[in-house]
């Protein structure tokens, strides 16, 4: 028993103010070398890994922010060297996945078609960085990583739409006064979500503070959430949106076709070649049969659910009884039903195994459960081993409390939207191109989906060759596929040097 006296509770309060804050409160940061081998060439770098903080302007602590970055050595004249900020989306995921997946000087090793080898995972040399041309930096949003809000119960006020942007955009310019790059060309590079973000931090970093950026890097991109705004909350679907159907369907085909499901005519056709045909039938027939609604005959009906089917690899019975829509989870459970198997939404090449061969939907996205334990693993390893950097937290690799409490106040009773900010900024800074990378087998963001927000940008004409549009043979993360990897750099490398 202590013989010093209580402390009243003025006392104990006062004491609180002078006991120092966990350590994510404050900023640090390591720096450590390495050489990878990039396209044959020898490539040295530092590798900063640390904590930036966000401040009122009266100084008082708002946010951590954790980010990863990969400068070249040796480079003499910064403005010379373009300089890419980059992020995943969710909303709730950290960057994990363009870093080691894709973009880092080091990768997760999976096959070369992207299928895992046993736990716990490893890391290689990523031969298809970006890094030869261009600095890197990779930024966890609040809530994600390591980053974290101050004090911790104030995250909900990042998890939002407009103040993520506004939050990211202040660590950007901060970053672009402290490493003193300004001067050099400038990227944005966001997958999923990430785009929608991209877009946005593009429209609000020119008006607040002038900042231009030379390109973006959209990724599996969703700019435009009415395009896959399939409304399952209530057991019932979004009345009158049609446009999910359409603009999924090719997406539907490409899976059917990988997974053997199509006829054998249909099945010994080039992809692109049925691609070509389904899209003219989703943007022709199939969107005039949906627009007509019961009014559409019955012999069209049935004619439509025939072809429906042979694109789909679905029973005629089965679209007919979902009126010729086919919502994304049902179609994921279907269309391997009869080997007790589901196919995955972020990658459809991927399939699981439910529990039960009934229901709608699957228990698990299997290209999700394919991936996150190689990613977690090799990302809490390479901190510590390789990056040199301690941290008690873990490391939010995807955040479900982030992304369930988002907040899209901006638009209410309104689909998600940023088309049109994409739109306003490209025309204001005509110099910026934008680069759009699509999977045929994602079934998270469709590359018919993404052409049609495209097609609707209301871009003058002058600006559409800005826009370039590439495909891969794989899923949302494409770069998990060896041989997309290889094209999904060469594409980047092309356009970084355009773009700069």
């Amino acid at each position: 028993m202590s013989d010093k006296p209580e402390k009243n509770g003025e006392e104990a309060a006062e004491e609180s103010k002078e006991t120092p804050p966990p350590p994510h409160h404050e900023e640090i940061s390591t720096e450590t070398t390495h050489t990878v081998r990039i396209a044959g060439e020898e490539v040295e770098y530092t590798a900063t890994a640390g904590r930036m903080l966000l401040t009122e302007e009266e100084g008082k602590k708002k946010a951590s922010f954790f980010f990863v970055s990969y400068t070249r050595n040796g480079v003499e004249d910064l403005s010379t060297r373009p300089l890419v900020f980059a992020f995943n989306g969710g909303p709730g995921s950290s960057s994990v996945w363009l870093h080691l997946g894709a973009l880092g000087p080091r990768r997760v090793l999976l096959d070369e078609e992207g299928m895992p080898f046993p736990p716990p995972g490893s890391l290689v040399d990523n031969e298809h960085s970006l890094l030869d041309v261009a600095d890197l930096v990779f930024i966890d949003p609040v809530g994600t990583g390591f980053s974290r809000a101050i004090p911790k119960d104030e995250a909900k006020d990042f998890h939002h739409f407009k103040k993520d942007i506004e939050a990211v955009g202040e660590f950007i310019r901060l970053y672009l006064t402290r490493y003193k790059r300004w001067g050099s060309p400038k990227f944005l590079a966001g997958e999923s979500y990430g785009t929608t973000r991209s877009a946005g931090l593009a429209g609000h970093l020119y008006q607040r503070h002038g900042i231009t950026f030379n390109g973006l890097m959209l990724i599996s991109s969703i700019l435009n959430f009415q395009t896959a705004a399939f409304d399952r909350s209530t057991g019932t679907f979004l009345r009158g949106n049609d446009l999910p159907y359409i603009v999924f369907l090719p997406t539907y085909a490409a899976t059917a076709w990988y997974h053997g499901k199509l006829s054998d005519k249909d099945q010994s056709r080039d992809l692109r070649e049925f691609l070509d045909e389904v899209e003219s039938f989703a943007a022709n027939e199939y969107t005039l049969a949906l627009f007509q609604g019961t009014a559409l005959p019955a012999d069209r009906f049935r004619r439509v659910a025939r072809k429906l089917a042979r694109y789909t690899g679905l029973s005629e019975q089965y679209v007919s009884r979902y009126d010729l829509r086919i919502e994304i989870l049902r179609f994921c459970k279907e269309l391997l039903r009869d080997e007790g198997r589901t196919v995955g939404r972020i990658d459809s090449r991927y399939t699981g195994i439910d529990r039960f061969r009934d229901g709608d939907a699957f228990e698990a996205d299997p290209s999700m459960d394919a991936t996150m334990g190689a990613y977690t693993s090799t990302l809490n390893a390479y901190m510590h081993d390789e990056l040199e950097y301690e941290s008690d937290l873990p490391y939010e690799i995807l955040s479900a409390e982030t992304w369930q409490n988002w907040d899209y106040e901006d638009f209410k009773n309104a689909f998600v939207d940023v088309s049109e900010t994409l739109r306003s900024t490209m025309t204001r800074n005509k110099f910026m191109k934008v680069f759009v990378a699509n999977g045929y087998l994602d079934l998270a963001t469709p590359y018919f989906a993404t052409e049609f927000t495209f097609n609707h940008l209301g871009l003058d004409e002058s600006l559409r060759d800005n826009v370039t549009m590439e495909y891969y043979d794989a899923g949302h993360m494409m770069y998990v596929h060896i041989p997309s990897l290889e094209k999904f750099a060469a594409d980047l490398r092309t356009f970084v040097h355009d773009a700069s």
